[in-house]
């Protein structure tokens, strides 16, 4: 049973890894001179400025997107801790809701976030003013980051479901 709750733990731990990357991280979307990320568009690797806020119909849908990823990964952390809390406080046989609740949560959160930016990825940065060539590129390893760690959390949060304490 050890070996599972270690387990458990370093799937959880790897779960918020990954989206503090995905949300940090400037590689969403990337192409031959530029990359560019929920915070800043950097050109050449040495040119890098934030969003514009001139696109005000873009800039609200990166917002949504920003919001979501950091509402994933705070919800993630908060689950953590609860699961700790409940490690030392639930009887034996009693099941972990409460942190997969939140864990499964934070897993629709990701799923939002990355999903509008897919959805609007196109009016996000055709409409960028500062680089026009931001349409000829590709999702970058951050992106991905954001689909595996929505993958991470949902598994993470359903074996929270299931999980019973035993000695």
């Amino acid at each position: 049973m050890l070996v599972l709750l270690a387990f458990i733990i370093v799937f959880h731990i790897t779960s918020a890894a990954l989206l503090f990357v995905a949300t940090i991280d400037n590689a969403w979307w990337v192409g031959e001179h530029f990359y560019t990320d929920l915070w800043k568009l950097c050109i050449n690797g040495t040119n890098c400025t934030d969003v514009l806020q001139e696109n005000l119909e873009g800039y609200t849908t990166l917002q949504a997107v920003q919001a979501s990823m950091i509402l994933a990964t705070i919800l993630c952390c908060v689950s953590f801790l609860i699961f700790l809390l409940q490690l030392f406080r639930l009887k034996q046989g009693e099941r972990f809701v409460l942190t997969s609740i939140i864990q499964i949560m934070s897993c629709l959160c990701v799923m939002i976030g990355a999903s509008i930016y897919t959805d609007q990825r196109e009016d996000i940065h055709q409409k960028n003013l500062f680089y026009a060539d931001t349409l000829d590129g590709s999702y970058g390893y951050s992106f991905i980051l954001a689909w595996v760690a929505f993958a991470f959390t949902f598994i993470s949060g359903l074996m929270y479901l299931i999980l019973r304490k035993r000695k």
